[in-house]
């Protein structure tokens, strides 16, 4: 027989290990790494949060070991080129890119959306991608930042937190969506613009759940399915899509 299965993590170094816990009728602890690389522990029902992540502790360098194992059979998204015909999300979407060198002024530069090309009119083919990235941060600022004062608002005020005040903004980060600084205010990384909105959706409202708890306790987590209860299936959506 299973029962509720919870969410937390531990720190190890610089790494952080995610897992989840599912209390059991058994009478001994395991671990299990996932070919998707997720850290499932099953533990009998008497067994501390404590003794759970002592144990995860010490099983860290095989869980690592084995992650890795499992990272060797996934596809590695290939360096881009950005070259006519190579693939490039928009939104979730995938779209051809398409390089058009004509003899421009700076100013009319830039990338228009044809049907399923991106198109790049430039001047220079080398600077395509300082181009498609500029376009990329503005698309982000026209979408994105709209449907995070939305949310902003609509959980400020279902949570009593009336006295915040929107603090928003985007920074390239190489291995963080998003993050909330002590201040309160919401970071997100431009590469979101790629991935389809539930994903977009996802992200900020885990930001916004730190307003109320900073670390991913299992009140975060909870919070988190109350605002959106299949966070789950965008986070997994998301990092397949964008690894």
């Amino acid at each position: 027989m299973s029962y509720e299965r919870f969410f937390d993590s531990i720190q190890f170094g610089s790494r952080t290990i995610d897992f989840s816990l599912e209390y059991s009728d058994r009478k001994s602890l395991g671990i299990t790494v996932t070919p998707e690389m997720e850290v499932l522990v099953k533990a009998p029902t008497d067994t501390t949060m404590e003794k759970v992540k002592e144990k995860i502790r010490k099983k860290v360098p095989w869980i690592i070991k084995q992650q890795s194992f499992f990272l060797s059979f996934q596809p590695k998204t290939p360096q881009r080129k950005f070259i006519n015909g190579e693939t490039h999300l928009y939104l979730g979407r995938q779209y051809r890119l398409k390089v058009k060198i004509e003899k421009l002024k700076v100013k009319s530069e830039g990338v228009v959306l044809k049907g399923q090309f991106l198109e790049v009119l430039t001047s220079e083919i080398s600077k395509t991608k300082e181009i498609l990235d500029k376009w990329y941060l503005q698309k982000a600022n026209e979408k994105i930042r709209p449907l995070a004062e939305n949310l902003f608002n609509n959980f400020t005020a279902k949570n009593n937190l009336s006295l915040y005040s929107f603090h928003f903004s985007f920074r390239s980060m190489s291995t963080r969506w998003g993050s909330c600084t002590s201040k309160r205010k919401i970071i997100l990384n431009p590469e979101l613009i790629k991935a389809p909105k539930g994903c977009i959706e996802y992200v900020i409202i885990h930001e916004l759940c730190h307003l109320i708890h900073h670390d991913h306790t299992q009140k975060f987590l909870d919070l988190q399915t109350k605002e959106m209860k299949d966070w789950e299936k965008w986070k997994m959506k998301l990092e397949k899509l964008l690894a």
